[in-house]
């Protein structure tokens, strides 16, 4: 199962939840699968939607699910520890492990050969890290969902995209329907 087919998946499950996606193709592929004012798609920024989403979590109690990827978390280790001093239960880190850098030509990356993101987090002092392959993401998501502490998620996927075309949205109406969907 690649990206595109989990998203697909979970669609149901995070259709009323704040969503703040990672960089690249998993944004166009979430706009193109269910574009809405509640998903946040980042669009220049790669390694900052656990931030982001964090920093959410933080200012609100609405559930905020992000949406990341290996190669993005790869890149901000640093929002792992982050993230484990500062845990809050409307938050859920859904990282998509497909062991590539899907949006710029799947390169390998470490969490595709010795790196586990899983324990990584772990080691950082996340207390509630689930791994899981792609098929199950759905029921760790709904778990995630009805449990209030924050979770971690680690869905190891295959590699490969979907053909999307590039999300035409002004970065600012992307920001200020979001923000009206966080002010709801």
């Amino acid at each position: 199962m690649i990206r595109y087919e989990m998203l697909q998946e979970i669609l149901p499950v995070i259709r009323d939840q704040l969503v703040v996606c990672n960089i690249g193709i998993p944004s166009q592929e979430l706009h193109a699968l269910e574009d809405r004012p509640g998903n946040f798609y980042m669009l220049g920024t790669m390694g900052l939607a656990s931030s982001i989403g964090l920093g959410l979590a933080l200012v609100q109690d609405k559930t905020v699910v992000v949406i990341d990827g290996d190669g993005s978390v790869l890149t901000n280790l640093g929002s792992l520890p982050t993230i484990a001093n500062n845990p809050r239960g409307n938050y859920v880190l859904l990282i998509v492990d497909n062991g590539s850098y899907g949006s710029t030509g799947d390169q390998p990356t470490y969490a595709g050969k010795k790196t586990s993101l899983a324990e990584v987090a772990r080691g950082c002092g996340c207390d509630h890290v689930v791994e899981c392959a792609a098929e199950e993401t759905r029921a760790a998501l709904e778990a995630a969902l009805a449990g209030d502490r924050m979770t971690v998620i680690v869905s190891k996927c295959e590699s490969g995209n979907a053909r999307m075309p590039v999300i035409a949205m002004d970065p600012v109406v992307i920001r200020d329907r979001f923000m009206a969907a966080v002010a709801e």
